[in-house]
């Protein structure tokens, strides 16, 4: 089980730098989409030894809303504003994939010293999670278009959903579903403002936000 914990979770890391090296945003976008689908897989894999329908259930909607539905409201969103490329980040691609490999290397040796169940140790579980949420941070901080923002706060949200996921013998997988309802809320929620910020400033720079006043 733990070695296919850990290719799931291997590849989801391996996407992080993937996310934080391009520039184009359809690549961008389907770096987090198809993290979404690895990462939505996780629990089957958790829980192999007593399946139920419930799980399975929740486990396709998972993986159908993080790896198509939002990423397709991503990519409808990236054709109306007519952008393909963030040309300007805050910080450039090649120091972002060093702070993305600095933040892996930083969360395995951290995973090293926390007192683990003995089920986590061995795996990437933990270092996983947290190396998507400093991803996801260095996303938000590291670029301008509001596009790249968004795609950002899903990988976050994935180290968060990841994180989740240790407690998924204590507390019920609904909690997680309910979370990525949230999620999916929130993406129809900030279509709406990046269609709003294109018609004001005919552009998805969030640093023309700045002109903004009464």
């Amino acid at each position: 089980m733990n070695d296919y914990l850990n290719l799931l979770i291997g590849l989801a890391m391996g996407l992080n730098l993937l996310a934080l090296g391009t520039s184009r945003l359809p690549v961008l976008i389907r770096a987090v989409g198809a993290q979404g689908v690895l990462l939505g897989l996780v629990p089957l894999v958790l829980e192999a030894h007593e399946l139920d329908w419930r799980l399975v259930l929740i486990t396709m909607a998972t993986v159908a809303g993080k790896g198509f539905l939002i990423p397709g409201l991503l990519h409808r969103a990236m054709r109306t504003a007519n952008i393909a490329r963030e040309l300007e980040p805050y910080i450039a691609y090649i120091p972002s994939l060093l702070l993305g490999a600095g933040a892996t290397i930083a969360a395995v040796a951290l995973a090293r010293h926390l007192p683990l169940l003995p089920e986590h140790a061995g795996t990437l579980h933990v270092p996983g999670a947290i190396a998507l949420i400093l991803t996801g941070f260095i996303l938000l901080i590291g670029r301008t278009k509001a596009i790249s923002q968004v795609c950002g706060y899903l990988i976050l949200e994935n180290g968060i959903y990841l994180a989740g996921l240790l407690l998924i013998r204590s507390t019920p997988i609904l909690v997680e579903f309910g979370i990525l309802l949230d999620v999916t809320v929130g993406i129809f929620v900030i279509g709406i403002i990046v269609d709003r910020i294109q018609r004001a400033f005919d552009s998805l720079d969030t640093r023309k936000l700045t002109a903004l006043h009464e």
